[in-house]
């Protein structure tokens, strides 16, 4: 158990990308996030760019709240986030649940699909990153599961990379794509290139995601970070 001041800063971890639309939608998030909760709250990429956790952390005061920015809870979530912070020394980092699946996520993800046109009765394809992590793969099954059910109809998750099926192996013309993306990039580019009826945009920084964010983050204060 940890005894520490109230509302320690929030540490916003996500996977890094070199394309600059990624680190922009955590970065709005971040100050988002901020706004909302009234805390400080610091950007980390386990991946790709920097700053990497460690960097993130050595300007973060103890203790920490992390946050896997992350849709599902593969590798970087449950092994390569938490080696990171060992790595570092600091046993004051308490490591919440990643954003999704979570039905603050579907929200988005309707939102989205409505704005691309989908009408209820229109077909819906869920399409991921793709991951060889089987809990990875369950989390991303259990997303569409939750969006299937705000649709109205069935979802069998599709990959861009990696698992199977593949998106644009299964994609059909009148199908509207639901991007299971946090953030525009090399992925989200691939399915605009398809020939369905619509792509939704990423997620983004979405009302709802902004509400999750705040959730994750006050359950970890409230469960394991305590006043003195």
């Amino acid at each position: 158990m940890r005894r520490c001041a109230v509302n320690p800063p929030l540490l916003l971890v996500a996977h890094g990308t070199r394309d600059p639309g990624g680190p922009r939608v955590v970065e709005e998030l971040a100050e988002a996030a901020s706004a909302r909760l009234d805390v400080p709250v610091h950007v980390g990429y386990v991946d790709v760019i920097g700053p990497t956790v460690a960097e993130a952390l050595a300007s973060a005061p103890g203790p920490v709240v992390a946050l896997p920015a992350f849709l599902a809870a593969g590798y970087h979530v449950r092994v390569d986030l938490p080696a990171q912070i060992r790595a570092t020394g600091r046993e004051d980092v308490t490591i919440t649940e990643p954003l999704g699946p979570a039905p603050e996520i579907t929200a988005a993800l309707l939102d989205r699909l409505r704005a691309a046109g989908w009408r209820p009765g229109d077909r819906v394809l869920f399409s991921a990153a793709g991951s060889s992590d089987e809990r990875a793969l369950s989390d991303v099954r259990a997303a569409a599961r939750l969006l299937g059910r705000r649709c109205g109809q069935w979802l069998t998750p599709s990959y861009i990379t990696t698992a199977s099926p593949a998106t644009d192996a299964v994609c059909a013309p009148g199908h509207f794509i639901a991007p299971y993306l946090l953030a525009p990039g090399l992925f989200h580019r691939r399915l605009a290139d398809l020939r369905v009826a619509g792509v939704a945009d990423p997620i983004g920084v979405h009302p709802a995601v902004i509400e999750l964010v705040a959730q994750r983050y006050r359950a970890a204060v409230r469960d394991d970070v305590y006043a003195a």
